[in-house]
Parts: structure tokens; C-alpha cells; sequence
């Protein structure tokens, strides 16, 4: 090779290294998720077999993939911590706090040699070689010596195991010999060998050239033995417990042939014959060497030349058969489950779906105006498929979002430690599934709202136990389907919020007039404003008056509503209402004048004709009796200053906003319309009561409306403008 080619293959080991690196990043956070996640769990139960064997599993693909990918100071620093573990695992140590504030210690380092490489992040010196210290000392002296000790058989590994982790499969090879008397003694091994089959799938060869002729047979004793390959995800224990009766006098022999989650295991092939003869026994190296040599089949010449018998040859390859359907069910299984696709690429796959539904709307308004029967047939066609397109794309964005609740854990039970309190976070409805842009844009409005609860809300161990309180607090956090909406309730049995107080600090901010009339609701928004704080002292958590006004500004950046409940001693409850997507949504289209604009669907719950004898003006509301119940309604035409004449026949929209109905009026209804939400120019961001804008079919644009922020816009005035002093603004 010439020196001029040298640095091109330099080049291109770094890319593949790069890429290596790259297609790893996604796995390397969901796998320090899972270890959070596992250490967390480990220290509520800390004997648990189960959690410290996911936490060592975790530490071990950490290691390897790291690895793989050259990041070397991660594999070589994870290595040791998983020593560690395998010695926890062992039952050598017993898992203590320090141990689990430790390791968390450690996973936070792990994640910073990471950012090191993604986000160009500075590693603070000397802090893994304080880890691994640390753990040291953790280790007792009469374990620090780790020998190299003779490798364990495979029947050693299995003698020691317990059982694999739930779900893992595990593949025994058991040789079992009953002894000739096994009869008399009133077992009959085909019930043993009902049993194993029982306990997973299994293929069972039975020996049969010990049988004598039939002068010489004695139907009393057995000559039979088998050999069973048996994939279970039971434990040894559960293949023992079978042979409790017969062990002293069978010979019986458990070796373990393949696994999940072993990285040796990673191929679906699996040994040759010979190798398989040679570690059961049945033959020596020179046998193997001698029917190598040969033109023939291994198994052909062995059994031949009688070094083995047909049952043993058949039983090694009924071994060979069975790990192989499991590697290959078990690869395949892995492959069909998920697949790995960049945000970018599926960004830009819902981007062109938008643009088809709107090339999609444009056909189907073509075919209705021509009246073609074949072309009104194609569109809708064309509008079905498009849907169901629409509705599987979207479906790909959606995550659970307990990808973000299990981020928490770790939130409370530091910000607990730090505060001195003692708080246990419990989750529900972790499988909600949330569009991921939702998702990402939600964890630091929900930081914000728990560090909040644990700072204002729960109170110190001794004044809830003062005030006959449970000494250790708790947060709820919960999420549930509504339509198509989510909404996130974040609760806690503090000591709520007290609403003198926060009346009080809005008066004294100039937030509101001393003689303002506001409900409870109304009191507790008011927490809701820019640099509202009641906190009395500023600290690392809270008391600057910003974490709320970030909350807010968040959720109305998703389109999301919150909002407030509160019980003096019991407690607080927040309650996020977020839509489940921001890129396409079901519309309804209406007309005021020539101007377009489209409802969320969600929101619609009905239509009426508004006619002079069924509305009425009062205390500056426009209200309508619909079947008997009072309905206030908004005219959109003066709220958005459009001129022209109003239409003869106006429309009401009427649209339910939590426990409340409202009435927007428009001249025309059109009707149901897929909604591609595009953002509205800069120039028209900071416009109230809008949320974004979108293109019909005729190449029209129509304005999306904000609607609780309408319905909030239109109290405000009313409290304005029924005000005793004049007006009264907020900053919202």
C-alpha cells in the first residue's frame, strides 16, 4: 500500500467509527434510562434478585456496545462497576444506600463521558478515578484479590444459577440416566419427561441401544435413557425440583447451551456436530480428527466406525436444531419489533403527508365542482387512503409518556434529599401516548411543576406529622386520554395553596385592585402570571418568580390549557390539557365575510342558527338559550375587526372548553377539513386568538383559531369591563 493511500484508509476508519458512534446515541440514553430506572426500583427492594440482574445486564451492554463503538473510557469504566455487580449479584455484597447513591453517581458520569462526544461537554478530571475509589472501598478485602480462577463448566454455571431474568430464555441440555431399578421404585420417567416438556419447548431423544434381546429382557428394569435440549424460561431449580425423587439413584447432568442477552450468543448459528459430541463426551479429540479426514459426513464416519451410536448422533443434532430455531426466532423477533429511524426522516414524512392532504383537499373540491361521477370516486378514494396514511404516520410520532415520567424518579428523589423531606413520586397511565414533539417540549414545564409541589407544596416529615399527616409525602403524576386531547394532572398532599396570600402578593405586585372581584379559580390563576412568587426567601429551587410563568408560556406553546385546584391543608392538583398532535388535526371550517377560519373538531360540540328571538344583550354578555340552557357567545367578526356586511343567517359555533360552553359566531359553516397546522409568519405571531394557519383546497389560506385563549380573552374583557373602577389588565 502506498503512503498515499494511508491517510484515505485513516479517513475512513473514523468514519465508520463516526457512524458507529452516531447510530449508537439513541440507544446510549434509553440505556442510561434503564439503568436510572433499575437502580431506582433496586433501592426500594434491595435484595431483589430481579433488579440487581437488570441493573448488571444494563452495565453489561453498556460495556460491550461502548465498546464496540471506541468509547473506551466508557467501556473501561463501566467494566469495573459491573465487577462490582456480578460480585452484588453473587450475593458477596449486600446492596445498601450507598451503594445505589453510587452507582447513580456513576450512571451520571457515564452520561457525561457521553456528552463529551455528542454535546462537546468538558469532563470534570479525576471524578471516575473517585468512583471507582469509592467503590473499591465498597468491596470487601477478601474480594478485592480477584484471581483468575479456573473457568466453571457449563455444568458449574448451571449448578450456580437461579433463575434468568423474567422473559429469558435459557436452553438446558439434560442427560438424564435413570437407574434400572427406577421402576420398581414406582417412578416412571415418562411422567419426568411429560413434566420438562411442560416447562418450555423442548426436543427429547431417548437412547435405546442399551435394550437387550428379548430372552434377555426384564420388563422390571429400565434400559432406556434420554437426552432432552429444553428452552424454558424457568430456572435450574424448576428442572431439579422434576428429579427430587430419582437424583440419588439416576445419573442426570444440566449443562446450559445458550441464553439471552449472552453477547457470545449473539450469532443465530450454533456448534457443528463435532463440537457438540466432543463437549458431551461421547467422543475425544483423535475420534473428531479421524472423521474430519474423511470425505464423508462427521456423523456418518462416527457412526460407522461405531465410536457412537445413531442416538447420539441424533440427539447432538436435535441440540443443533433447537438453539438455532431459538437464535433465529429470538433474532427475528428483535428485527420486527422496532427500527430505529432519525427525526429528521420522519419530520420530513409528515411534512409530505401534510402536503398531500392539502393536494388531497384541492382534488376532492375539483371533483365537486366539475360533478364528474368518475372523478368524485377517484377523490374519494384518494381521501380515504390519505386518511388512513395521515392517521398510521401520525401514529409513528407517538410515544408513551412515561419515557418522560420515569426522567422524575431520579427529580424527587434528589430534590427530597436536598430539602430534607421525605417523598415517594407514583405514575399512572405511563402507556398515554403523547406526538414526540409534545413529549420533548413537555419535561421542563413538568420540572418546574414538581419542583414546585415539592419545595411550596409537601411540607417537612415533622409538620405532616404535626398535622397528623402521613410522614412521607407524595406526587402524583397521571395522564389520560380526552378526545383528542391528553391531560397530565400533577398532584400532591401538601398544604395547597393559600388564597389570602396569593390575593394578597397580587395586590402588593399591582397584578390586581385591592376591591377586584375574583373567584377561587380566578385567585389561583393568578400564580400563573410573570414574576408571581409567595416564596419568602430566594433558594437554589424556587423563589425568583419564574417557574410558573415558564409552565404557562409552555403549555400555550403546545395549544395546551392549565389549570389550578387547590385545598388548604390537603393539597394542590395542576392539570395540563395538551392536544395530541401539532402537526395535522381534524378542522372545522368556517366563513366570516371572505375570511376562512377552522375550529379544532375536538372542541365542537354543536351548531345552532342564531335567530333574534332566541339571544339576547345583557351585562355587556351576548348570551343564546340553546334547548333551555343559557349559552355566552363571542361575535368573531367584531373580535377580529372584519368589515362588511354580516350575514342574514348567522351561525353559532359552540365549542366546550372544560366545564365550560361558548359560542363563537360566523356567517357560514363549510364543514369537517383536514388541518395541515402550518406557524403563522413573524408578523402575525403575537396575535391573539390565533394558533396557526392553513391552505385549502383552492390554494386559500384559513386561520386556525386559538380557542381557549378566545374564551380567556373574551372574560378578561367581561371582567373589565364590569369592573367598579374601569378597566383591569393582566400580563399575560
Amino acid at each position: 500500500m502506498s503512503q498515499d493511500q494511508e491517510p484515505i484508509d485513516e479517513e475512513s476508519t473514523e468514519q465508520i467509527v463516526a457512524k458507529l458512534r452516531e447510530a449508537f446515541k439513541d440507544e446510549a440514553q434509553e440505556l442510561l434510562a434503564e439503568l436510572e430506572a433499575a437502580l431506582l426500583e433496586l433501592e426500594e427492594v434491595p435484595g431483589d434478585e430481579e433488579h440487581i440482574g437488570r441493573v448488571f445486564r444494563v452495565m453489561h451492554t453498556i460495556k460491550g456496545s461502548g465498546g464496540a463503538c471506541e468509547f473506551t473510557e466508557v467501556s473501561a469504566f463501566t467494566h469495573e462497576i459491573e465487577n462490582f455487580f456480578d460480585l452484588v449479584r453473587k450475593g458477596k455484597i449486600a446492596v445498601t444506600k450507598e451503594i445505589i447513591d453510587l452507582t447513580l453517581r456513576a450512571r451520571d458520569q457515564i452520561k457525561e463521558m457521553f456528552d463529551a462526544y455528542y454535546c462537546g461537554r468538558t469532563i470534570v478530571p479525576g471524578t471516575a478515578v473517585d468512583i471507582l475509589a469509592q467503590f473499591k472501598k465498597l468491596t470487601p478485602a477478601s474480594l478485592t484479590a480477584k484471581s483468575a480462577a479456573p473457568a466453571r463448566s457449563k455444568q458449574q454455571q448451571a449448578e450456580s444459577a437461579t433463575a434468568p431474568a423474567p422473559g429469558q430464555q435459557m436452553t438446558y441440555r439434560i442427560q438424564f440416566r435413570p437407574g434400572p431399578e427406577v421402576l420398581a421404585e414406582g417412578t416412571d420417567p415418562l411422567d419426568l419427561l411429560h413434566e420438562l416438556s411442560n416447562l418450555g419447548s423442548c426436543k427429547i431423544v431417548a437412547h435405546t441401544d442399551t435394550i437387550p434381546y428379548l430372552e434377555d429382557f426384564n420388563p422390571d428394569l429400565c434400559y432406556t435413557s434420554w437426552d432432552v435440549i429444553l428452552t424454558t424460561t424457568q430456572g435450574i431449580n424448576a428442572i431439579q425440583d422434576i428429579f427430587i425423587f430419582v437424583k440419588e439413584s439416576s445419573d442426570i447432568k444440566i449443562a446450559i447451551v445458550d441464553e439471552d442477552g449472552n453477547t457470545e450468543h449473539d450469532e443465530a448459528a450454533y456448534k457443528k456436530l463435532g463440537e457438540i459430541l466432543l463437549e458431551r463426551g461421547d467422543i475425544g479429540h483423535a475420534d473428531l480428527q479421524m472423521a474430519l479426514k474423511s470425505k464423508k459426513k462427521v456423523g456418518e464416519v462416527l457412526v460407522e466406525t461405531g465410536i457412537v451410536t445413531g442416538d447420539q448422533v441424533e440427539s447432538a443434532l436435535a441440540e443443533q436444531e433447537q438453539v438455532r430455531e431459538m437464535r433465529e426466532r429470538r433474532h427475528t423477533s428483535e428485527a420486527a419489533s422496532s427500527i430505529r429511524v432519525s427525526t429528521d426522516k420522519l419530520d420530513g414524512l409528515v411534512d409530505l403527508v401534510g402536503e398531500l392532504v392539502t393536494v388531497q383537499a384541492r382534488l376532492s373540491q375539483t371533483a365537486a365542482t366539475r360533478n364528474d361521477p368518475v372523478l368524485l370516486t377517484i377523490a374519494e378514494e384518494v381521501e380515504r387512503l390519505t386518511a388512513d396514511m395521515r392517521d398510521r404516520t401520525m401514529s409513528i410520532r407517538m410515544l408513551p409518556i412515561g419515557t418522560t415520567f420515569s426522567r422524575f424518579r431520579r427529580l424527587v428523589r434528589d430534590l427530597a434529599k436536598e430539602l430534607g423531606k421525605d417523598v415517594e413520586l407514583v405514575t399512572e397511565g405511563a402507556e398515554t401516548e403523547l406526538d414526540k414533539t409534545v413529549i420533548e417540549k413537555l419535561g421542563d414545564p413538568l420540572v418546574h411543576l414538581i419542583r414546585n409541589s415539592l419545595d411550596h407544596g409537601i411540607e417537612s416529615p415533622e409538620v405532616r406529622q404535626a398535622a397528623r399527616k402521613p410522614k412521607v409525602g407524595t406526587i402524583s403524576l397521571s395522564a389520560v386520554h380526552s378526545g383528542a386531547h391528553v391531560l397530565i394532572e400533577i398532584r400532591d398532599d401538601g398544604a395547597g395553596l393559600d388564597r389570602d396570600a396569593v390575593r394578597a402578593k397580587a395586590v402588593e405586585r399591582g397584578l390586581i385592585r385591592d376591591d377586584a372581584e375574583l373567584t377561587d379559580k380566578e385567585v389561583l390563576g393568578l400564580v400563573l402570571l410573570p414574576g408571581f412568587s409567595t416564596a419568602k426567601t430566594v433558594t437554589s429551587v424556587s423563589g425568583r418568580g419564574v417557574g410558573l410563568d415558564v409552565v404557562k408560556r409552555a403549555i400555550d406553546s403546545l395549544r395546551g390549557t392549565i389549570e389550578i385546584s387547590s385545598d388548604r391543608g390537603k393539597g394542590t392538583m395542576i392539570t395540563l390539557r395538551l392536544p395530541l398532535t401539532l402537526a395535522i388535526i381534524d378542522g372545522f371550517l368556517t366563513k366570516i365575510g371572505e375570511e376562512n377560519f377552522i375550529f379544532p373538531l375536538s372542541l365542537v360540540e354543536e351548531c345552532v342558527e342564531l335567530i333574534g328571538n332566541n339571544s339576547s344583550t345583557g351585562n355587556n354578555k351576548h348570551m343564546v338559550t340553546v334547548r333551555g340552557h343559557i349559552v355566552p357567545y363571542v361575535r368573531l367578526r367584531e373580535q377580529f375587526s372584519i368589515n362588511g356586511t354580516k350575514s342574514a343567517i348567522e351561525q353559532i359555533v359552540i365549542v366546550r372548553i372544560e366545564d365550560k360552553r361558548v359560542g363563537f359566531v360566523v356567517d357560514q359553516i363549510v364543514g369537517g377539513h383536514q388541518t395541515v397546522i402550518k406557524n403563522l409568519g413573524t408578523f402575525y405571531r403575537d396575535v391573539k386568538g390565533l394558533s396557526g394557519a392553513t391552505i385549502l383546497g383552492d390554494g386559500t389560506v384559513a386561520l386556525i383559531l386559538d380557542v381557549p385563549k378566545l374564551v380567556q380573552i373574551a372574560e378578561t374583557d367581561e371582567i373589565s369591563l364590569t369592573s367598579a373602577g374601569g378597566p383591569m389588565t393582566f400580563d399575560n
